[in-house]
């Protein structure tokens, strides 16, 4: 489908914008084409789409579930119950994730959990961009460690352009170093990201010290596993040394400042990692540690807390925290998608100015980080494709309907 966006907000200036064949083509003050969709910019405003970097897409069904625990308790009450979970569950539970990640402006997102094909049916579905993470561990049998391999080598990633798989070794307290290094490999020989849990708790980090004698980032500097292709999420806990190293090793950290409060597993150290040079990103993380999947949330937060662990108003402005929800999580995982420029993929939400959240607009960059929420949200765009238009999603009633019937075991 080709669109015509008319006399849209784009900055400053109402632009028109033209969709052809999934891509930004043309973005002038005027153009006048017949296109099998128009849509009358007036009284709107276009804004790049967000693109979630680290979730736990089904935990969506167990929103709730596991309140008030420190992290390894809450894991442990938490793995009990996904244990249970079904191919089917897993499919019911990541379309309502999409669902509240479509209607909070997301269109993509980095997942890590199990049935892999459960995930991607719907993706495939709904027809948001991900990647689909395959998750090892040491305690999974060699049959689920034979079918993950198996799974990626016979991947068709030209029949499935939308999605990426992702090799996910989950953390260096469930992966051994031998699991690490063979994940690694796997990653290298199909040209896959390595998406990972890092330094994420004071437990971890001291385990690490205990066990391995350096931190848990030098511990996988050791190994040899993390490069431009290694996603490491949540970095909470890190020496100066490790902030070099990541900056270094060109990998992307996944901020998810609202798990991390929500957990207390602690505030991340913008001051340390904006003056070594890191590369950030953001994500929510599950539903269960959120509890929802809303990136205007995951920039305000993050904002918030840069201000106050730096004791300065000026950490993280206001344009940087956009790119952190957008841009940055789209070049981790190899996207030309973040903004809305000529020749870049067209993922876009459509704002209306009328709500009362962006009223008055002196600075709508900020009013999207600081005031919106997703009643701001009219129209989302991925690919070209319109995924939601006033408000509503294809199918979004039978979602919520389905996913009200899960009941904890």
């Amino acid at each position: 489908m080709n669109i015509l966006i008319k006399q849209i907000m784009l900055g400053e200036k109402p632009k028109d914008i033209l969709i052809e064949n999934g891509v930004f083509s043309k973005i002038s003050d005027n153009t006048d084409i017949v296109c099998d969709k128009t849509i009358d910019g007036h009284g709107k405003a276009v804004f790049p789409a967000f693109y979630n970097g680290h979730t736990h897409a089904a935990m969506t069904l167990l929103r709730g579930y596991g309140e008030d625990l420190k992290l390894f308790d809450w894991l442990n009450k938490v793995w009990k119950q996904e244990a249970k979970l079904t191919e089917e569950d897993i499919y019911n539970g990541t379309r309502l994730a999409i669902l509240e990640m479509i209607k909070s402006g997301t269109v993509f997102f980095a997942d890590m959990y199990w049935h892999h094909s459960a995930v991607i049916r719907a993706v495939k579905e709904m027809k948001i961009r991900a990647n689909v993470g395959i998750t090892f561990m040491d305690s999974l049998s060699k049959k689920a460690l034979r079918e993950n391999i198996d799974f990626v080598k016979n991947f068709k990633s030209e029949s499935n352009p939308l999605i990426q798989l992702g090799i996910c070794p989950h953390a260096i307290y469930t992966c051994g170093s031998s699991m690490y290094t063979d994940c690694f490999e796997l990653a290298e020989q199909y040209g896959l990201k390595l998406h990972t849990h890092l330094a994420e708790t004071k437990s971890e980090f001291d385990s690490s010290l205990r066990n391995n004698g350096c931190s848990p980032v030098a511990y996988l500097d050791s190994l040899g596993v993390l490069s431009e292709n290694t996603i490491a999420a949540h970095c909470v806990h890190l020496t100066d040394n490790d902030a070099e190293i990541l900056a270094e090793k060109g990998v992307t950290i996944i901020h998810n400042p609202c798990s991390n409060m929500k957990l207390a597993s602690g505030i991340f150290n913008y001051g340390l990692t904006k003056k070594k040079g890191c590369t950030i990103a953001l994500g929510t993380d599950g539903v269960s540690s959120n509890n929802n999947l809303s990136m205007i949330e995951e920039m305000k937060f993050a904002s918030l807390l840069a201000k106050v662990s730096t004791l300065d108003s000026l950490s993280l402005p206001v344009e940087e925290a956009i790119k952190w929800g957008t841009v940055n999580v789209a070049k981790a995982f190899g996207l030309n998608a973040g903004e809305i420029k000529e020749g870049m993929l067209a993922d876009c939400i459509i704002l209306d100015l009328s709500n009362e959240r962006l009223i008055p607009n002196h600075n709508l960059k900020s009013n999207m980080v600081f005031s919106a929420d997703s009643s701001c949200i009219d129209t989302v765009i991925c690919n070209g494709e319109i995924l939601m238009e006033n408000g509503h999603v294809d199918n979004e009633e039978e979602i919520t309907e389905i996913a009200s019937r899960y009941e904890i075991p």
